[in-house]
């Protein structure tokens, strides 16, 4: 909004509206006074300075710490500067400098008023705390320890990656979308490889496990906030999942096309060994770990496969297996877990190798029961829909196809779950049939009532008054009197 404003007839101070840097626009109180084009170039002033001052930092601490590698050398039994030191060093500076751009560009600072100020989230639990610290602690050691052996790459790594986590934390008080964070965190993963491939001249496989050591340390820190994070619907997806995959526990490994025998022992091991694997993922945090789960549960399943039809497994059995074992395990917060993986996950592990082959299987079957229906399954809609309901289930198995060997009282049982069923099914049948003659019943009542009212309304009924009294006869005859007598019975004796 510029000074062109007084002349559409609005009168205002415009001393104390207009922006502190004497552009000519007015400035937001929000911004310290500034316009937000001048804020912007104010932020991404201070921002270049600070990391101009990080990178200063760092390579003031990595020359000491050669100073001192070099001084150890002379004199016997006296130690390096660890990656400890390093690291404590760095951070005690860099507190000082965090709280510092913190006050600047915090929201009371902005605003000047106490209201505006943010109010930091309820802490978790103190047992929560320190399982989150100790292994954060012990993630950190080793995530040094690995990068000693790269000399002054791990420390070219090491700092490059604690500048990233600053920079996530200073985006999560500047209110980044999830979306947002996860590209900027699959740009930081391309970076750093690029730059150890080119600056570096690290082996791609060498790189390939720098790249998965990162990704535990970074994702270790920041899982807390990016996992099923209350912004998104995240949550809202899981629940619909799991409601939909019990609403769907009826469903048999034949109705799928299954080439899975549950009978063989080797195979109910394997089966029960893939749906573990597949519920250990949510406990996971880094998202290679959690692809290891999803990749161990395939294999698992190859083998029932492999098992059962003495062959080879193909993909055309693989992923109506996976469905079935899905199905039946009900991994939970799913939707979170694949969420999770797609955005965090190093691109270079999803786009190849047997894990993002797994993976994308994975999501394949997910889709495919979202939108499971009759016709999937080969069942009429009538028949699909009685299942949904629970109005009755698919039949077990018939008791002539159960082998010599089988329990008496696990055939008997199945035996009556089977009458039970029919039992069910007619009568449903019979209260279906009554509650239909129970509708003809009142339609035919409800249609006879229409008919004599209509009746009624055609011809309606007229009560006349009552007419004179009838005259004799003959009382209008004069020659009454000329008459005979009415003739009398006689009587005779004989």
């Amino acid at each position: 909004m510029s000074l062109k404003s007084e002349r559409r007839g609005i009168h205002v101070d415009q001393s104390e509206l207009l922006c502190k840097k004497g552009c000519g626009y007015y400035g937001n109180p929000a911004w310290q006074g500034f316009c937000s084009k001048c804020w912007r170039e104010e932020y991404h002033k201070a921002r270049q300075k600070q990391i101009q001052e990080d990178w200063e930092l760092a390579e003031r601490l990595q020359r000491e710490e050669e100073e001192a590698f070099a001084s150890s050398q002379s004199s016997q039994g006296a130690q390096s500067l660890t990656f400890s030191k390093f690291e404590e060093k760095k951070t005690n500076e860099k507190t000082r400098k965090v709280t510092t751009v913190k006050k600047f560009f915090s929201a009371s600072s902005r605003v000047g008023s106490k209201k505006a100020e943010i109010q930091e989230p309820k802490a978790p639990s103190p047992s929560i705390n320190r399982q989150t610290s100790i292994e954060t602690d012990r993630v950190s050691k080793e995530f040094i320890e690995f990068l000693k052996t790269f000399h002054k790459t791990g420390q070219e790594i090491y700092k490059q990656t604690k500048m990233f986590l600053e920079g996530m934390h200073y985006k999560r008080f500047q209110d980044m979308s999830i979306e947002e964070q996860s590209e900027c965190t699959q740009d930081f993963y391309q970076t750093v490889a690029e730059r150890m491939q080119t600056r570096g001249k690290v082996p791609p496989e060498r790189v390939e496990k720098i790249m998965d050591q990162i990704e535990k340390y970074i994702m270790i820190r920041l899982y807390k906030h990016v996992f099923c994070p209350e912004t998104t619907d995240d949550e809202k997806k899981d629940l619909a999942i799991q409601k939909r995959i019990r609403a769907l526990h009826w469903v048999t490994p034949q109705m799928l096309c299954v080439p899975v025998n549950e009978e063989i022992p080797e195979v109910s091991d394997m089966v029960v060994k893939a749906i573990t694997d597949i519920i250990e993922m949510d406990s996971k945090r880094v998202p290679r770990d959690k692809l290891a789960c999803i990749t161990r549960c395939s294999k698992h399943i190859f083998n029932a496969i492999k098992v059962t039809k003495n062959e080879p497994a193909s993909a055309d059995d693989f992923l109506p297996t996976l469905i079935y074992i899905v199905l039946k395990g009900n991994p939970p917060r799913l939707q979170s877990n694949i969420q999770y993986i797609t955005r965090f996950c190093n691109p270079s592990r999803l786009m190849t190798g047997e894990d993002g082959y797994y993976f994308t299987n994975l999501c394949c079957a997910v889709a495919f029961i979202e939108k499971l229906d009759a016709q999937s399954l080969n069942l009429s809609q009538e028949d699909f829909d009685r299942y949904m309901s629970g109005q009755t289930s698919p039949r077990k198995q018939e008791a002539e196809s159960w082998s010599p060997d089988a329990c008496l009282g696990v055939k008997q049982m199945y035996k009556n779950l089977d009458l039970l069923s029919q039992l069910h099914e007619r009568q449903e049948r019979i209260m279906s049939e009554a509650k239909k003659l129970e509708k003809d019943l009142i339609d035919w009542t409800d249609g006879i009532a229409r008919e004599v009212q209509d009746i009624v309304e055609k011809y309606p009924l007229e009560i006349k008054p009552p007419s004179q009294p009838l005259a004799a006869i003959d009382s209008e005859n004069v020659e009454n009197d000329k008459l005979p007598p009415p003739l009398q019975p006689q009587v005779y004796a004989g």
